[in-house]
């Protein structure tokens, strides 16, 4: 394992080379003994993961292959985050959250507790880019949300607790809790029974 910083990797983890812990962020390169990235318990590393300084993960975290969490990001416990995906820095991301293989998730998202997004979904921060960065405004991903694959979740937007985006859906609306979105752009219908029950 590469280490940059001060990192603590909590017992029984499993790392396959090569990961690199603590990488510094921009505003940390060239200063000594920063605060590097905390890992809890039971951690799968898999190889290719790059994790920033200034990240705190909770416990039973799982990477897939090439895995970037950049810097101030903050990710609870059971945690699984798939190959190839992407975590720009300052995020916040709850307990027993699934991302799958290719999801990109901008700086300043917010996701809660139970959130599942398919392969290749991608949330948005910048309406309209490249704007400055004071104007960035990540997703909100409420708790129990669901986003299937492919999905594009437009800056500033709030999926509602217990929500579903269909696959491929552009979200330009922030869509009601306990809802369905489907389309381009999403419009928004009642939850089909058939996902109320796998809830």
């Amino acid at each position: 394992m590469i280490e940059h910083g001060r990192n603590a990797l909590g017992e029984g983890a499993v790392i396959f080379e090569p990961v690199t812990v603590g990488f510094p962020s921009r505003d940390r390169i060239g200063e000594e003994g920063f605060p590097g990235a905390t890992i809890g318990r039971n951690a799968v590393l898999r190889s290719g993961t790059i994790i920033y300084c200034d990240v705190t993960i909770g416990e039973g975290f799982q990477t897939g292959h090439n895995v970037l969490i950049r810097e101030k990001t903050t990710i609870g416990n059971r945690v699984a985050i798939g190959t190839g995906a992407v975590v720009e820095g300052d995020c916040t991301i709850g307990d027993d959250v699934r991302l799958q293989s290719l999801v990109y998730i901008p700086t300043g998202a917010r996701i809660g507790d139970r959130v599942f997004i398919g392969p290749n979904a991608v949330l948005t921060n910048d309406r309209y880019p490249p704007g400055p960065h004071e104007s960035l405004r990540g997703p909100v991903i409420e708790n129990d949300a669901v986003i299937g694959a492919n999905a594009t979740i437009l800056p500033g937007i709030t999926v509602g607790e217990g929500a579903f985006v269909a696959a491929g859906a552009v979200v330009t609306k922030d869509v009601p809790p306990g809802m369905l979105a489907v389309g381009a752009p999403a419009r928004f219908r009642p939850l089909p029974a058939e996902a109320r029950r796998c809830r």
